[in-house]
């Protein structure tokens, strides 16, 4: 059940991260002026898939929360990077954002040290 607690830490941030992206990309550039900087802002905090976004960090918290009664957060931890690779690989397909040979490399460390990092029980 612990594993499932970490799998939905980790869903739900990602779902969280690329809602955002995705909804205030129709959005357009934060304006430069203050006033409308504020406008802008509160514009987004009433869209209701910026709220799910929103939502879903929390859902993720208290995920994070039944995982940290499971396991040590030394274990755990690393488990959360695994939504980075998971933003990147699914930014690539909705968003069409570029791969490059330096984001590859990164990732793939990270993988490997989740990899190592799972084998200290």
């Amino acid at each position: 059940m612990g594993y499932l607690y970490i799998f939905g830490t980790i869903l739900f941030t990602v779902y969280g991260q690329l809602i955002l992206k995705w909804r205030i990309e129709k959005y357009g550039s934060l304006p430069a002026a203050v006033k409308d900087k504020i406008l802008f802002l509160l514009q987004l905090l009433v869209d209701p898939l910026i709220l799910s976004g929103f939502l879903s960090a929390f859902v993720a918290s208290i995920f994070w929360m039944g995982a940290m009664t499971k396991f040590n957060i030394s274990y755990a931890y690393p488990f959360m990077s695994l939504s980075f690779v998971l933003v990147f690989i699914l930014s690539v397909f909705l968003f069409q954002e570029p791969i490059t040979s330096y984001k590859v490399i990164g990732l793939s460390f990270i993988v490997v040290g989740i990899i190592i990092t799972s084998q200290s029980v």
